[in-house]
Order: structure tokens, then C-alpha cells, then sequence
């Protein structure tokens, strides 16, 4: 059976951050683990396909073969997702929290440096950009280090102090009977440091609204809905967090005279009726220009000609498609009378003998009926 999307296992959409991805896996998988659901073998099953879901978007290298071939890409990479009992996610991300909250340990202070969001860019290109690649340059609006304050958050000239109710530490630690617990330290929300005068020009975040212009390399074959990952080009991280991810989202837009189907082109030619009955000669466009194709006498409407190799490249591999150019022939319209009288003088000495499918088609409908 065909394995579902990784995000649509855990619930998240495709820009999901790293953190927003671990909620999700650590709600659900909560829910219909083994030890909670025993002898339920849908949970098992569930708790695997959660486990194996995980294990692949909660890796930056296998994430970013997926987002863009998909399950057949990680599972070249790797052989598959699992490796062990919780089909490849590590125990301690499903209870080290709780577990950390009642005993004082697992996960040590709670404070310290944020992640950066990641951010998303929508970059529409043209269809021929799409076809044979780009290196472009993308300005994105996004948050930078204050400048004012080198991003410490705290007014220039002071700094920030260490928190007097955890000493520091990030967490407090309480006795509930015979247990020793620890949670975030309320007056500092678990930075063990505190801002007593905050910088005026990012009011202590850190942070200020800004954009940055970034190089962009397009490889040639991309397709609408394609992710590009910038690692690093996200939003910064504060407390000297690492900075988030972007993700650049193609859309292509539409060709007047070509349609894509995979890495094949397809492209409808109209000829006249004489052009199709007698043969002929005629230029056809591709994406490199035009070249030249014979028609042969008594081509029927609709038949297709192979143009080897004249499609798109192979997105991150090696070769192109075909261009398949499609022959309309087309019925001749407002004639005047002479033209009328030729054609029933044409049809009346043809007899049947120039349309031989028809004929071929109405013995058939006679055998059936008669």
C-alpha cells in the first residue's frame, strides 16, 4: 500500500518549523503509543506511521530529499525510515519532556539560544526559466541582529543580569511530596537572564524588520510547487540561537503555445486541409526555436510526431524530454460559392475513396445492426 505524505501524517503544512513538526509528533504519538493502546494493533501501526514520519522531517537532509522526490528519494537514501523499535524516532522526544519535568533531569536548563523561524518566498518564472534553469536574485523581508544592540536585546551600554530566582539556571527547582521538581523559571521564562533596560529600537527582542538580497541558482526542470531550501537564510535565532531555514516556492507560469506533461512538451499544430490531404513541409516552434517537419500526404487530425529530445531536461539528473507536436487539420469555414461548388465537385468524384475510416466505421455499424 502507498505510504501517505510525511506532513499530512503529523498534521503540518509543508513550511512547518522544525519545533512546530516536534509538537505535532509528540502529541500524537502520545496518544496511540504501545504501552498506552495494548494489544490495539491499529495504534501500533499508527505509532509507526507517526514514528516513520518524523524520522524524516525532523532531519534537514532527508526532509530536503523528500520535499522534492518524495518518498522514493529517502527511501534510496536510506533503505527506508526506521532503525529500531520506535521506527527511527528517538524516545526521548516523545516523553524526555515529561519525564525531565518530574525527576529534575533529561533535559537540563530550558533557556538559551532560539532557533530562527523559517520563512517562505513565492517566486513566480517564466516557462522557459523553469525549463532550462536560472540564477537570479531574491530580495526577502525578514528579521535581522539590531543593530543598535548587536542583537543582546539589552540598551547599548548595559547588559542583561542574571536572573535572581533560578540563579541562572533557567528552571526552579519544588519538592511535591517525595518527588524533587523542576519547571521554568517564571520571571525570566527560562533565559536565566533578564533585561532590565531594554533597547529602544527592538524593545529587547534582538530583532528588527528588514530584507536581505540572496543569490538564487534555479536548477533547469523545476515544475510548480517545487520547495527550494536555503539553509541558514531564515530568520535569525536570538540568545545565539541558530537562524531558521528558507524556502523558495516556485510557480511557473503558462506557455501560449506549449503545455508540460512531465519532462514532455506538447505543442498543437493546425494545417489546412490540402496541407494534410497532399503532404507538406512546415516549421514547428520549440523552446530553442524552430525546426522543420514533414507532414506526409493523408495525415489524419490528431496524429502525433516525436521531436526527440526537444522537451525539458531532467530535474537533477541527466537528459530531456520529447516534444510531441499534435497535427490539427482544420475545416475550412465561410467559403464562398465557388469554393462550394468545387468541394461537391471534388466530393462527387472522390466517392468514397478519400475517407476510408469513415467507411471503415459505418461497415462496422452495419455488421451491428443489420
Amino acid at each position: 500500500m502507498a505510504k501517505r505524505d510525511c506532513y499530512e501524517v503529523l498534521g503540518v503544512n509543508q513550511n512547518a518549523s522544525d519545533t512546530e513538526i516536534k509538537k505535532a509528533y509528540r502529541k500524537l504519538a502520545r496518544k496511540c503509543h504501545p504501552d498506552k493502546n495494548p494489544g490495539d494493533k491499529e495504534a501500533e501501526e499508527r505509532f509507526k506511521e507517526l514514528s516513520e514520519a518524523y524520522a524524516v522531517l525532523s532531519d534537514g537532509q532527508k526532509r530536503a530529499l523528500y520535499d522534492q522526490y518524495g518518498h522514493a528519494g529517502v527511501d534510496q537514501q536510506s533503505g527506508g525510515y526506521s532503525s529500531g523499535g520506535f521506527g527511527g524516532a528517538p524516545f526521548e522526544d516523545i516523553f524526555g519532556d515529561i519525564f525531565g519535568d518530574i525527576f529534575g533531569g533529561g533535559g537540563g536548563r530550558r533557556g538559551g539560544g532560539r532557533r530562527g523561524d523559517d520563512l517562505r518566498y513565492n517566486l513566480t518564472i517564466a516557462f522557459e526559466e523553469a525549463a532550462f534553469g536560472l540564477d537570479t536574485k531574491i530580495q526577502v523581508p525578514r528579521h535581522q541582529s539590531c543593530k543598535t544592540c548587536d542583537g543582546s536585546g539589552a540598551k547599548p551600554g548595559t547588559s542583561a543580569e542574571t536572573c535572581k530566582t533560578c540563579s541562572g539556571n533557567g528552571q526552579v527547582r519544588f519538592q511535591q511530596g517525595f518527588f524533587s521538581m523542576t519547571r521554568t523559571c517564571p520571571d525570566c521564562n527560562g533565559e536565566g537572564k533578564k533585561i532590565k533596560d531594554p533597547c529602544k529600537e527592538c524593545r529587547g527582542t534582538g530583532l528588527t524588520r528588514g530584507q536581505k538580497t540572496l543569490s538564487l541558482k534555479i536548477p533547469a526542470g523545476v515544475e510548480s510547487g517545487i520547495r527550494l531550501k536555503m539553509s541558514g537564510e531564515g530568520d535569525p535565532g536570538t540568545k545565539g540561537g541558530p537562524p531558521g531555514d528558507l524556502y523558495v516556492v516556485i510557480t511557473v507560469k503558462n506557455h501560449p503555445i506549449f503545455q508540460r506533461e512531465g519532462n514532455d512538451l506538447i505543442c498543437e499544430v493546425p494545417i489546412s486541409f490540402p496541407q494534410a490531404a497532399m503532404g507538406c513541409d512546415f516549421e514547428v516552434p520549440t523552446l530553442e526555436g524552430k525546426v522543420k517537419l514533414k507532414v506526409p500526404a493523408g495525415t489524419q487530425s490528431g496524429k502525433i510526431f516525436k521531436l526527440a529530445g526537444k522537451g525539458i531536461p531532467v530535474l537533477q539528473g541527466y537528459g530531456r524530454g520529447d516534444e510531441l507536436v499534435i497535427v490539427r487539420v482544420e475545416t475550412p469555414t465561410s467559403l464562398t460559392t465557388r469554393q462550394k461548388e468545387l468541394l461537391n465537385e471534388f466530393a462527387k468524384e472522390a466517392g468514397e475513396e478519400i475517407h476510408p475510416m469513415g467507411k471503415g466505421f459505418f461497415d462496422k455499424v452495419k455488421e451491428l445492426f443489420d
